[in-house]
This record gives structure tokens, C-alpha cells and sequence, in this order.
């Protein structure tokens, strides 16, 4: 066999050389790809635990214009959330039946109140819908979040909420009302457009800022919540002593069960919910154009 020139052997060694690393770099373009995805993906959401008882108890739509949609929509002008005297019942423990019926029912709530604001806001609604279920699935945005309890997939505009064993014994009826309305207040988001505004600059922004994003939208539908619940404020459903509860839960707790900073801190999180309660309008809920000190 005739030997290669060692100057031709050089070239080639060369020429292998690039393809390696051309290969390479294009394996790290592709991954750099794939964690900036503007897909839809289930955002999820925490329940609070129930009180302890007493002793013997795409880059279009990123730009300013997009931007406007989350922080200058036009439902932030509409004032209080309709009251709609929201009245769901008792949740009984062991009852998976009485879950379904008080969860439709709170649903059936958040559906006439938000129908309002999007009427004065003179704004096209559509509800969204409502799965119960008793373990972890996949939806049609992908795999179901660690560390949710219910999660709000844009893909089908369906609320997926699990319910657990442990909440059949032990129901906490203010904390799963607080739960399914976090989840519509995505809803809202979606509907609105506010939504347009955060998927497309998601999927131009750097690992960092999609952290920031994210806690956006995941602390205006904690307001959103908040709002909602602020409209039953004094009934038995919602008493000051299980807000304040629920409130002081999720400032201890709140940021405990998400591997990263994408919800917010705990103290950040009880601080939106206190303020969308306290004023009870959709537009105390304008995170998009809050201070970034105040969305951490």
C-alpha cells in the first residue's frame, strides 16, 4: 500500500478536525433551541394545606407594541371584579363527588365574573374548561409541572386541578377556590392577549429573563386570584381568619416546592395576593409594568 504524503495526511487530519467541531456546535445551537421554545407548556400551581385544627379543630408580538398587551390592557381599566354573591356550598370530606360539584360551581363563578370584565372592557371571552383529576397526566402542553397541584394548559384553554387523597380526608375549601382561580386567572391572561406578550418574548430571552417572565405572569394570576376571592370576602368561604392563613402559608411556603425562582419568593407571592385582595381590580394586578424589585 502506497503511503499517504505527510503533507496531504496533515490536511485531512485538518479537514476532520472542522467537521468535529462543526458538529459540535451545531449540537449546542440545537439544545440552545430547544430550552428557548416558545411551545406552550402547563403552568402550574401550588394549594395551600388546609389550617391545623384546634386542640380538639414567537418575536412578533415582543416588541413595544406586544408589550402593551400585558401592560397597558385594557382590562386593567375596568375597576372592581364583578361580585356575583358566589356561593359554591360545603366540600364534605371523603367525597369526590362533592369536589366536583363545588369545584363546577366556583367555576360557574369565575366564569359570569370575568365575562363582565372582558364586557366592560369591550373585549371577545371565552371560558375555559375544567378537568379533575387524581394523579399526575400529561396534557396536551407537555408533562405535568413538579411541585403543581393544578396546572393551566393554553394549548386546549383547559384548568386541569389533582385532587389528592390526603385533600378527599382533609378538605381546605378556601384553598382549592384560591387554587382553581389562579388557574383561570391564566385563562384570563390567555383570552386577553397578555398571553401574546409573554410566549413570544419568551422564546427571544435569555435563561434569566425567561425566569423574570414567568414570574410575571405566574404573580398576576396570583393576584388575579386574589381579586376573585376578595368579591366573597366575609362569607363563610372566605373568612379573614383562613385568608390571613392562606396568605402567611404561602409566605412561608410559597417558593418551596419549584426548583427555580419562576413563581416568585414567598414573601413576593403573599404580597400580590394581599394587594389584589385589598383592592379588588384587575388592574392592581399590572406585574408587567411593576417595578422589577417588586416581581422577585
Amino acid at each position: 500500500m502506497n503511503s499517504v504524503p505527510k503533507s496531504r495526511l496533515a490536511t485531512l487530519v485538518a479537514a476532520m478536525l472542522a467537521l468535529v467541531l462543526a458538529a459540535a456546535a451545531l449540537v449546542l445551537v440545537l439544545a440552545d433551541v430547544a430550552t428557548t421554545s416558545a411551545d406552550p407548556v402547563n403552568e402550574g400551581q401550588q394549594l395551600a394545606s388546609p389550617p391545623a385544627k384546634p386542640a380538639a379543630d414567537r418575536r412578533q408580538g415582543a416588541g413595544t407594541a406586544g408589550r402593551s398587551r400585558a401592560t397597558a390592557n385594557p382590562l386593567y381599566k375596568t375597576g372592581r371584579l364583578a361580585d356575583v354573591n358566589c356561593a359554591p356550598g360545603a366540600l364534605p370530606a371523603g367525597s369526590m363527588v362533592a369536589y366536583r360539584r363545588f369545584l363546577t360551581r366556583v367555576t360557574a363563578c369565575l366564569n359570569k365574573a370575568w365575562a363582565a370584565q372582558f364586557r366592560k372592557a369591550k373585549m371577545p371571552f371565552a371560558k375555559p374548561r375544567l378537568r379533575i383529576i387524581t394523579r399526575k397526566i400529561k396534557t396536551p402542553c407537555g408533562a405535568w409541572n413538579t411541585g403543581a397541584d393544578g396546572v393551566y394548559c393554553s394549548t386546549d384553554r383547559t384548568m386541569y386541578l389533582m385532587i389528592s387523597k390526603s385533600q378527599l380526608r382533609n378538605p381546605f375549601p378556601l384553598g382549592i377556590t384560591r387554587l382553581i382561580a389562579h388557574e383561570y386567572g391564566h385563562h384570563v391572561q390567555q383570552v386577553s392577549g397578555i398571553w401574546t406578550y409573554y410566549w413570544s418574548a419568551r422564546s427571544v430571552a435569555g435563561k434569566a429573563k425567561r425566569l423574570q417572565l414567568s414570574r410575571n405572569s405566574e404573580l398576576q394570576a396570583e393576584c388575579f386570584s386574589a381579586v376573585f376571592m376578595s368579591t366573597m370576602r366575609g362569607t363563610p368561604l372566605v373568612t379573614d381568619a383562613d385568608w390571613a392563613y392562606t396568605v402567611g402559608w404561602f409566605r412561608k411556603n410559597g417558593a418551596k416546592g419549584w426548583p427555580q425562582n419562576d413563581h416568585g419568593r414567598g414573601p413576593t407571592q403573599a404580597a400580590w395576593m394581599t394587594r389584589g385582595f385589598n383592592r379588588g381590580t384587575p388592574g392592581s394586578c399590572n406585574t408587567w409594568a411593576a417595578n422589577p424589585r417588586n416581581v422577585t
